[in-house]
């Protein structure tokens, strides 16, 4: 059985080559697999389930498309999509799931998450995700009209690629004290994330136990997936055409 993961598509309607090469995956390679995963940021900005968004609605048809053949779509909010719900996928045909979860794969304990709660020495970033992640703050926004949620959105970029722009890489990082803390606390040989847009596997201990970090690429450039099978976990990039 083969196991997908991606994250951090980032998907947006002013960059559609993206989601053209995830649908064409999704319609492809993907219906051979037992599962894929998107662990987070699957859009660039999500205004809202009620966002009437048609580029966004083609992706929706396109995962339930996927979940109908018998492949189990999963899907986690990454933090700019914090506040995709249920309503987008039940469209989708897709299980919401909690950020972080453990799940097993090919008999080894993983503990998935989006990633941006491990960048602890991103003190800002930190606070900015406890509000992000408020229901209060998610209940007010979407009582917002849909112009203004957007704009909200526009700002929310710029001030991140700001953001980017001033604070060194490493501070935006995993934090190694973190990674070794939710593999400790969850019993989870592996920990696999996305976010910080570095793919890679690295071996590491805790506590004298043998564990993996995996980081999920983004789509920016090519495709990025995670395909692991009974030869176990290996980095893919998929290139563009």
């Amino acid at each position: 059985m083969t196991f997908l993961f991606v994250s951090d598509l980032h998907l947006d309607p002013s960059e559609p080559g993206i989601a053209a090469q995830f649908i064409e995956f999704l319609a492809g390679e993907a219906r051979s697999a037992r599962a894929l995963y998107v662990l987070g940021d699957l859009f660039e900005a999500w205004l809202g389930d009620d966002d009437p968004e048609p580029a966004h609605a083609m992706v929706a048809a396109a995962l339930e498309s996927l979940s109908s053949s018998g492949v189990a779509v999963f899907l986690m909010q990454g933090n700019r999509d914090v506040m995709l719900g249920e309503r987008f996928a039940g469209h989708a045909g897709a299980t919401l799931l909690p950020d972080p979860v453990i799940t097993e794969i090919h008999g080894e304990r993983v503990l998935i998450t989006h990633g941006d709660a491990l960048c602890t020495d991103d003190a800002s970033y930190q606070r900015l995700r406890s509000l992000l992640r408020d229901p209060d703050i998610h209940g007010r926004l979407a009582r917002l009209p849909i112009d203004s949620r957007r704009a909200l959105a526009s700002e929310a970029r710029a001030g991140s690629r700001d953001h980017v722009a001033h604070t060194a890489y490493e501070v935006m990082d995993v934090n190694a004290d973190a990674v070794a803390s939710v593999l400790r606390a969850s019993g989870a040989s592996v920990l696999l994330h996305g976010h910080t847009h570095r793919p890679a596997i690295h071996e590491l201990r805790v506590d004298g136990r043998a564990c993996r970090r995996i980081v999920l690429g983004d789509w920016h450039a090519h495709g990025s997936v995670l395909r692991w099978d009974a030869k176990g976990p290996r980095l893919e990039v998929l290139p563009r055409g």
